[in-house]
């Protein structure tokens, strides 16, 4: 009866793991930039396999179950480690968000005014004193 509730849920887990590796590979190949795909990559390694490895595990015995536990606590560190690390990389390579509909905050705000502007603004405002009370 034990066994049989380990399976249904061993293949919940493995069907929901199939569909996250699909989806983030649907993603890969259609997504337009290399930051989403970094995106749909990072969903296929940590959802995904992370899900079919949880799967197995109701299938294993204790032993290959642990195992199987370990891996995917390895898998989910480093995961996103290395998608942090290829983006970042990329980003400090200059690589553009692409089709942006929005401002890119990525771009460098344009530096402040210069001191002699302040220093204008200040004389300015020291010239039309205020009357007394």
């Amino acid at each position: 009866m034990i066994t049989d509730v380990l399976h249904v849920i061993g293949a919940f887990f493995v069907v929901v793991g199939a569909l996250f590796c699909v989806i983030g590979g649907i993603g890969v190949i259609r997504l337009p930039d290399f930051y989403s795909r970094c995106h749909g990559s990072g969903i296929t390694d940590s959802a995904g396999a992370g899900a079919l490895l949880l799967g197995l595990m109701f299938f294993a015995p204790p032993l290959v179950a642990f195992k199987l536990l370990a891996l995917v606590a390895f898998l989910w560190v480093s995961s996103t480690v290395s998608t942090h690390s290829l983006a970042k990389a990329a980003y400090s390579q200059g690589v553009r968000i692409e089709n942006v509909p929005r401002k890119d905050w990525t771009i460098a705000p344009p530096p402040p005014p210069a001191a002699e502007d302040a220093v204008l603004a200040d004389a300015a405002s020291a010239a039309d004193p205020e009357e007394p009370a």
